[in-house]
């Protein structure tokens, strides 16, 4: 009489197989898990202060923005680069650093890479910057700043009063708080006018 198998004994090269695709998934879900660690990593870091500035012409903007509340205030609060110019969302975050991709080439290519050449291109930056302030709602802004929230009678009269007819009127902080944390540069003359 023939000896029957056993159900769970499988010939050597069947029980390897079999092993293979569990192999392949840890392996997998393994690299998922440090690939997404060093994205967020990389993220974080080029959200960092020190990140920012470390293109020279940047050094005139954070000397700009050393002089405003946003960089020393009463309270100790700080908003830095990223508070202001990273949206918080994933997606809005990923578009804005492919964006900011751009700065960075043109730093490289000589583009703005003298304080002379990003003076020279300093009204369309801002006009970049403060054009998708107004598309987002001033997002970025609204993440400390909520009208919602403000207490109207502790501003001053000016404030009080244009703060309580912004939201009526559709406007967005970038539409009055232009030149807040840098300098607001001045609008080149049309060359229609020369």
């Amino acid at each position: 009489m023939r000896a029957s198998k056993e159900p769970d004994q499988q010939p050597p090269s069947k029980r390897g197989f079999a092993r293979k695709p569990i192999i392949v998934l840890a392996l997998v879900f393994v690299s998922g898990i440090v690939f997404a660690g060093l994205f967020d990593t990389g993220l974080a870091y080029t959200n960092e202060m020190e990140f920012c500035i470390s293109c020279h012409t940047m050094q005139t903007n954070y000397r700009e923005y050393q002089d405003t509340l946003h960089y020393k205030s009463a309270s100790g609060v700080q908003a830095t680069c990223s508070d202001c110019h990273v949206p918080k969302p994933f997606v809005p975050k990923m578009v804005t650093k492919i964006v900011a991709a751009k700065d960075v080439f043109h730093e490289i290519i000589g583009t703005i890479d003298t304080p002379e050449k990003f003076e020279a291109h300093r009204w369309d930056m801002a006009s970049r910057v403060w054009a998708k302030m107004e598309r987002s709602d001033s997002r970025e802004c609204r993440s400390c700043h909520d009208l919602a929230n403000m207490d109207l009678s502790e501003q001053g009269r000016s404030a009080r009063s244009r703060h309580a007819r912004a939201e009526d009127k559709g406007q967005t902080c970038i539409d009055c708080h232009k030149g807040v944390a840098h300098e607001e540069p001045d609008e080149p003359e049309d060359e229609d006018d020369a």
